[in-house]
């Protein structure tokens, strides 16, 4: 894990910019009304590209309009991707609304191998067989995971302890005794199986991490698993489908566009 707002620079610096989305590079020219509409109260809807952070998209947004009070509702991971509920001015209000909804994802979890981050911003390691694991086994083990259960973060994670968050101190190397949390799944699919990727659709309660889900499935199968890929698909009613790309909202706030 990363610090906030600096993990697209230390991504962009280890692997280079040719695959990076590139709408951070932009300078956008907007209207006074535009800007005043935005600065009284508004939501946007960004599909948030990968290796970005969610506070990259709120800095962005804050950056064009150039008003102070922009949130999100809700990270997401820089390697996921999918709905992020931005709110402006007198909305930034519903946030936690928009926070206590029920999410719907979908991704892939690999099987096989952990890794300590429980997703791929870290190395997998500790590679196991599968060649023994039947379908059969897998739609079983979701049984397991509806309806109220617990889970334990994972330790690289944005949770604070004293007022740091919990990657910081595992990055030290400290030791960290985690509590486990009730949290509700409402739905899970597996939508297809190509080993030794297990495709999912999740709806859950907030504060759940679809991570540690991940980690917990291939525990339970006994051959490990991590998160391979993941897009948050719903907030509520509010679907992937009423989502812009950071590129199409541009264009619809903008009066110019320099590079």
């Amino acid at each position: 894990m990363h610090r906030k707002g600096t993990y697209l620079k230390r991504f962009i610096n280890e692997h280079g910019a040719e695959n990076i989305h590139h709408a951070a590079g932009k300078r956008i020219i907007i209207s006074n009304e535009a800007k005043a509409q935005y600065e009284e109260g508004a939501m946007i809807v960004i599909d948030k590209p990968v290796h970005w952070t969610s506070f990259d998209v709120v800095k962005k947004i804050r950056t064009v309009l150039k008003i102070k009070k922009v949130g999100h509702a809700g990270t997401l991971d820089p390697l996921a991707t999918g709905v992020l509920i931005i709110c402006t001015g007198k909305f930034t209000k519903k946030i936690n609304e928009f926070m206590a909804q029920e999410k719907e994802y979908t991704g892939t979890f690999t099987l096989g191998a952990v890794t300590p981050t429980y997703d791929l911003e870290s190395t997998p390691e500790q590679q196991q067989d599968i060649s023994h694991i039947q379908p059969e086994a897998i739609y079983e083990t979701v049984k397991k995971f509806i309806g109220e259960i617990d889970q334990f973060p994972p330790i690289y994670s944005a949770l604070k302890k004293e007022g740091t968050p919990l990657y910081e101190l595992a990055r030290r190397g400290e030791e960290l005794v985690l509590q486990s949390r009730k949290v509700f799944i409402g739905a899970f699919e597996i939508t297809s199986v190509e080993m030794p990727l297990v495709h999912f659709r999740i709806s859950c309660s907030t504060g759940t991490y679809i991570r540690s889900i991940a980690h917990d499935f291939g525990k339970v199968l006994g051959c490990g698993a991590y998160l391979s890929s993941l897009c948050r698909s719903k907030i509520g009613s509010v679907s992937l489908e009423d989502a812009d790309t950071i590129d199409a909202w541009l264009d619809k706030v903008s009066i110019s566009t320099e590079q």
